[in-house]
């Protein structure tokens, strides 16, 4: 990972100054955490537009902006929806469903994921300091900061909380065990204005401690969720190539809605005539000057004389402003083409569409969905692992870092696409618990309580079956064939 900072953190530095070297780091992201937030929230400026312009409108499109930041990410983050856990043997993890549920992991989670396309990274702590329920928290990038072991890409050594109460600042700093020193939690705060970190003492309770040994082991419990990490370089965001697009589109409608308001209309000119005047006069009936009548006058009223003989009316084109429009339509398919985002979602152009042709247009926006699913996958089984290490499950934490993260579908199809790929899984006998599970919208539970319904409506079925076949079987000695063998017997 590359480093916003000068100063590289070693183990045996003083936890004040892993501290101090970790919040430089989160400093130096906060402008482009800012910007991109900025971006996403629509709130840009006005760029592109040169000085004559901007002195000419002033302030008039501040606060104006036609958002595709917006709608990139968001599109992509409908597509990334968690489902459930498996372990190493491939079944789903109910524990872990459990903590996801207890926790509001499952709605959380989808704020972590949108951060981390906005801002390139979101964070999440799994906390069980009481050895009781586990705690998972997701916290946004400006939050938290986590260190990796020079020369590797996941080996955590460190990781910093940050947050504040409008006073103080206040920092848990996470440590992993190094030379002999057990793995140990720091708690320190400052002044909100800056100064040096000091041993916690506001707003702790009593059973809280300062300094400990850290109760998850040689584990750091926050984890980085980051979007599209390169080999060589920090998490990037989804908004990056989308900015200067949007700058520009933003600029070419304050040319269009300035071009028409001035020049959309035709404009009417009256030529060889005097500009028109009336007299002022005094008391007495005497003129003693005149003055322009304003020509709004003329407009609003519909009417006008021309008194001079040769006089005569003229009349300018209205500008054409399909050139603008043209120009900001190419400016958007460029970003559905540069972010793979399906036209229909941006251009809204399509109607009447085959199913495969809007399979194909998706096919894009679907691929990038699968990819992230890659990535965000294995950062969520993290930490879920890690649940399972704070709930004192050793051995299911080891079964979660050898399972996956189960996804729903990135792929949007039609009620009659679903059934008949279904029936065509059905047919090459995949069970009926793996095919529910692919109907979108269908939760863990409904697949569970159908198979306890499935179950009984089996045993209902092989219930029925036996007092079916009973009714031929061997009968108790009474009845009419009773009589005949006692006959039998006598004529014997």
């Amino acid at each position: 990972m590359l480093l916003e900072t000068g100063k590289v953190l070693t183990d045996d530095d003083r936890p004040e100054d892993k501290i101090r070297t970790l919040k430089a780091r989160i400093d130096a992201r906060k402008a482009g955490v800012d910007e991109r937030n900025s971006l996403y929230g629509g709130e840009r400026p006005l760029k592109f537009a040169s000085p004559e312009f901007t002195e000419q409108t002033g302030g008039l499109f501040e606060g104006f902006s036609d958002n595709w930041c917006k709608t990139v990410p968001d599109t992509l983050r409908e597509r990334l929806e968690v489902v459930s856990f498996e372990g190493e043997d491939g079944t789903t993890d109910q524990e872990a469903k459990r903590a996801w549920k207890r926790t509001r992991a499952r709605v959380d989670v989808n704020l972590a994921i949108l951060d981390a396309l906005v801002v390139a990274r979101s964070h999440a702590l799994v906390w069980n300091p009481s050895g009781e329920l586990t705690d998972i928290t997701f916290i946004p990038a400006g939050e938290a900061v986590v260190d990796y072991a020079p020369g590797t890409r996941n080996a955590r050594r460190t990781g910093l909380r940050i947050w504040s109460d409008g006073t103080h600042e206040f920092a848990t700093l996470f440590t992993r065990a190094w030379a002999g020193r057990p793995p140990m939690v720091y708690r320190r705060q400052r002044m909100l204005n800056g100064g040096q970190w000091a041993t916690r003492t506001v707003g702790l309770r009593r059973s809280e401690q300062v300094d400990f040994v850290n109760p998850m082991g040689n584990e750091i419990p926050l984890v980085e969720i980051a979007n599209r990490s390169r080999l060589h370089g920090d998490p990037e965001s989804e908004l990056d190539p989308v900015a200067p697009l949007q700058d520009g589109i933003n600029t070419l409608w304050a040319h269009l809605f300035t071009a028409a308001d001035f020049a959309a209309l035709p404009q009417r000119v009256v030529m060889g005539m005097d500009k028109p005047t009336r007299d002022i006069r005094d008391d007495e009936d005497n003129i003693v000057a005149e003055e322009d009548i304003p020509l709004g006058q003329y407009s609003k009223d519909r009417l006008l004389w021309l008194s001079r003989q040769g006089a005569s009316i003229g009349q300018f084109s209205p500008a054409d402003l399909k050139a603008y429009l043209e120009v900001i339509s190419q400016a958007v398919r460029h970003i559905a083409a540069q972010t793979r985002t399906p036209p229909q979602y941006l251009l809204g152009e399509m109607a009447n569409i085959a199913a495969d042709a809007l399979e194909a247009a998706e096919s894009g926006l679907v691929a990038k969905a699968s990819d992230k699913q890659t990535y965000f996958g294995e950062d969520l089984l993290e930490v879920m692992r890690l649940e399972a290490l704070a709930a004192g499950e050793p051995a299911r934490a080891a079964s979660l870092a050898m399972g996956r993260t189960v996804w729903r579908d990135p792929q949007y199809r039609s009620v009659a696409q679903y059934a008949d790929a279904l029936t065509k899984y059905k047919a090459i006998g995949v069970p009926d618990e793996a095919l529910w599970r692919m109907i979108p919208g269908v939760t863990e539970e409904q697949v569970t309580e159908w198979i306890r319904m499935r179950d009984a409506q089996a045993q209902a079925a092989a219930e029925a079956a036996s007092a079916a076949l009973s009714a031929f079987g061997p009968k108790d000695g009474t009845g009419e064939d009773a009589d005949e063998s006692q006959e039998d017997e006598e004529e014997g």
